[in-house]
């Protein structure tokens, strides 16, 4: 029987030292997504409208400043997850979230309430870089902690969709609210809500402890050339990003310009509060069936379903016009239904191909580091493209029906031909073997 080196858990080590899962466990562990997912409508979806809108900045400059503050943000990913795995604590991802959480809160009630005289361009550039950075170091922390947790399939997409089910309920409040003069409501939601997780979080278990490597700690050079050479090197995560990407990109330029859609493609702006909530709520009722799915069907099987479902729907939003709001509603219904898959899926599906993995797995961070890069280049491409593209064709906020039918395009043709793209590679996907249909337990 060989014995592991000094400093290193193997996959089936960590998976035996990985705490039993109770109810409470996945209701601490999961609360803080709440909180996180009431700021993330106003930040991706609101925060264009509410610029170009409420205080009259050009899309065009919207769509740079968010380009170029999303991509600082999303190179400085990768680094917050090596930091994260150089230290060895076992509470290092809860303590890392609670010295991010007050940062967080200051730079998004900054962003939302922009003082008078100021340049709103330099201080939307500002406060995002400083939102979004603290909103990395929190998201990476926690995808890490929950990654660690699970030990198998089905316990780790019941700890995703625990968590993303907590999620869905601070997106249903952001949704309700989700109106220019509404701004300050979800700042003050929002403080409450990370107050109440940071108490969750106290009470959440911890993951099992990673022993510091022998000999000395690797300087940070080389520690970032040998976590490339890890993450670069896994096959199966090369492709599930790639999917995860596209997929991504496909999801962010319909969240980017839906105020703008239903303002002046069906021309009822004051329903959007309840098309928004109409999606997120189809979404948490849907879960658990993404849940039964998965261990039916197996986690990639899942994932294309909620794709080909998606799509199915979202095509017809190209084709409606003022007055099919009853349409639109029924789209937002299905597609908020199919959502659920990318919600509770993937995440599951990456910590199923980490613990496939046969060497150590001291680099989770690192690998949601990258992952989470992966999310905010999807954000800033859909920011930086969509917006500048659109002023291009001379749409304009408020513009005339007959001026929209490349804003339709834009939001639901090219969503729909990128999702099929996601799925085709998903489906070529070179995925471990633990990635099948999974026996419900007895």
């Amino acid at each position: 029987m060989s014995t592991p080196a000094p400093g290193r858990l193997d996959a089936a080590a960590a998976a035996d030292a990985a705490p039993a899962m109770r109810i409470r466990d996945y209701a601490s562990y999961g609360a803080l997504r709440a909180p996180l997912a009431l700021l993330e409508l106003p930040l991706f979806v609101l925060l264009p409208t509410f610029y170009a809108e409420h205080l009259g900045v050009d899309l065009t400059v919207i769509g740079a400043v968010l380009f170029l503050t999303r991509l600082i943000d999303a190179v400085i990913d990768p680094g917050v997850g090596i930091a994260l795995d150089r230290r060895h604590e076992r509470d290092i991802y809860r303590r890392a979230i609670l010295l991010a959480l007050p940062l967080l809160a200051l730079g998004f009630a900054a962003i939302f309430l922009p003082p008078d005289g100021v340049s709103l361009p330099a201080w939307l550039a500002v406060s995002s870089v400083v939102t979004y950075i603290a909103y990395s170091v929190v998201s990476i922390a926690y995808q890490a902690w929950g990654a660690r947790l699970g030990d198998g399939p089905l316990e780790r997409v019941r700890i995703t969709a625990s968590r993303e089910g907590f999620g869905l309920i601070g997106v249903l409040l952001s949704a309700s609210l989700l109106m220019p003069d509404r701004a300050g409501w979800l700042v003050l939601l929002f403080v409450v809500g990370a107050v109440v997780a940071a108490l969750a979080i106290a009470r959440a278990p911890l993951p099992p402890a990673r022993s510091a490597p022998a000999g000395p700690t690797p300087s940070l050079r080389d520690q970032l050339a040998s976590t490339w050479r890890e993450v670069s090197g896994s096959q199966p995560f090369r492709w599930m990003l790639a999917a995860f990407m596209v997929n991504g990109i496909a999801t962010a330029i319909p969240a980017t310009l839906v105020l703008f859609y239903v303002g002046d493609v069906l021309q009822t702006p004051e329903r959007a509060p309840l098309y928004l909530v109409a999606y997120f709520l189809a979404a948490a009722v849907g879960m658990p069936a993404w849940v039964r799915i998965a261990r039916v069907a197996g986690l990639r099987n899942a994932w294309l379903f909620g794709m080909a479902l998606a799509v199915f729907a979202f095509v017809w939003a190209f084709g409606l016009r003022a007055g099919d709001g009853g349409a639109f509603l029924a789209v937002c219904l299905v597609t908020g239904f199919a959502l659920g898959a990318d919600l509770a899926i993937p995440p599951a599906l990456l910590a199923t191909v980490l613990a496939a993995d046969d060497g150590p797995r001291r680099s989770d961070g690192a690998f949601f580091g990258v992952w989470s890069l992966a999310t905010k280049i999807n954000l800033a491409a859909a920011a930086g493209l969509a917006l500048p593209v659109l002023d291009a064709l001379g749409y304009q906020p408020g513009a005339s029906a007959a001026s929209t039918v490349a804003l339709s395009a834009t939001y639901a043709l090219l969503p729909s031909a990128l999702k099929l793209v996601s799925g085709l590679v998903l489906l070529l996907a070179p995925l471990p073997p633990d990635d099948r249909p999974v026996e419900a337990p007895p």
